[in-house]
């Protein structure tokens, strides 16, 4: 029997690339999505890929009733959490929205998922917790602050999952923080499709390259790194959909074990554990696509950080997954992704 994944936000950017993957896997996925900033052509083309029809739901993770209504309707294995609004300039000028939707929305999701006894839980988080780090690379114990309000969104969530683990011994809450997803899936058929102007690096310089947009903004050139821009840990989306795979295969043991014991609360960064300049991103962009790339510098922007990559020790050792695809096939799989939807999902 088929173990069933509930997927909220599925039908977008990292969502629909870890459908994909969780298909191949084995595992029967139901998408949850409110559309809000993405597309039901993903789930569509998602079912084009693995040739196989996906349940799709039209809902908000702060509608109780319908998640109520999903539950009932549906035995899970787990869930899988990506639905969450993710532009930092968008959270500062809109705090109240970012702290509703991602916060009360996930505390909604946690507090059916309770009423059903259904508690394997993995959540999308990210390396703005982080805040500006001590150390580098960055381990999963270091200390978490955070420089804007979606930031500070995702470090909550954290906190509650922790008090989560503590109050009941019951939950599996593992929480991945990504570091900087690119890419595309390798057929072009999916990809990163941001409404209005990307917030993102590589979608920004995708777009100047097919002529959407007319140069890239470059923030700050006198960082303390190699080439005075800022250094990321930039992963491809088909490495990240895997690790979240590979997060439900070690819940499947821990479950299947003797003791059927629950992991509590568990932090895993997924990166590559290099740091790649934003000058460097650029350069391997322009010679991969023989695509003439103008940029501008720009003054830095508030709550930017010089550098910031994982230690990604811990997804190997208890995972025993590892990023695999270099910067070349980021850049590579973006631009077929790019120049094959130049509109994104609108094909208009």
């Amino acid at each position: 029997m088929k173990h069933k994944i509930l997927v909220t936000g599925g039908a977008g950017y990292i969502g629909s690339h870890t459908c994909i993957a969780l298909h191949q896997a084995g595992y029967e996925v139901v998408v949850f999505d409110n559309l809000s900033n993405s597309s039901a052509e993903a789930v569509n083309r998602v079912s084009q890929l693995i040739d196989a029809p996906i349940e799709f739901i039209k809902g908000d993770i702060r509608d109780r009733k319908a998640l109520q209504k999903v539950f009932s309707e549906h035995e899970f294995f787990g869930v899988i959490h990506f639905a969450g609004l993710k532009a930092v300039g968008e959270s500062v000028a809109k705090p109240l929205l970012y702290y509703d939707n991602n916060v009360s929305g996930t505390i909604t999701l946690l507090d059916v998922m309770s009423e059903f006894s259904m508690k394997r839980f993995v959540f999308s988080s990210s390396a703005t917790v982080y805040g500006d780090p001590e150390t580098l690379p960055i381990p999963e114990n270091a200390p978490r602050s955070a420089t804007n309000p979606y930031g500070q969104s995702k470090l909550t969530v954290e906190c509650v999952l922790e008090d989560l683990a503590v109050a009941d011994n019951d939950w599996s809450l593992v929480t991945l923080r990504y570091f900087n997803p690119v890419g595309a899936h390798s057929s072009g058929i999916i990809g990163e499709d941001p409404n209005d102007i990307p917030n993102n690096l590589m979608p920004f310089i995708s777009q100047v390259a097919v002529g959407k947009l007319e140069k890239l903004s470059i923030f700050g050139k006198d960082y303390a790194t190699i080439d005075g821009t800022g250094v990321r840990d930039f992963i491809h989306v088909t490495d990240l959909a895997l690790g979240h795979v590979a997060a439900l295969d070690y819940l499947k043991e821990q479950s299947g074990s003797k003791e059927g014991h629950s992991v509590g609360f568990l932090p895993i960064n997924l990166g590559t554990g290099k740091g790649t300049s934003v000058l460097e991103l650029v350069d391997t962009f322009a010679k991969v696509t023989e695509q003439d790339i103008p940029y501008q510098f720009a003054k830095r922007r508030a709550g930017d950080i010089a550098s910031c990559y994982a230690s990604a020790d811990k997804a190997k050792t208890l995972l025993g997954w590892e990023a695999k695809l270099s910067i070349i096939d980021m850049c590579t799989d973006t631009w077929r992704w790019q120049s094959r939807n130049p509109n994104g999902y609108n094909a208009s």
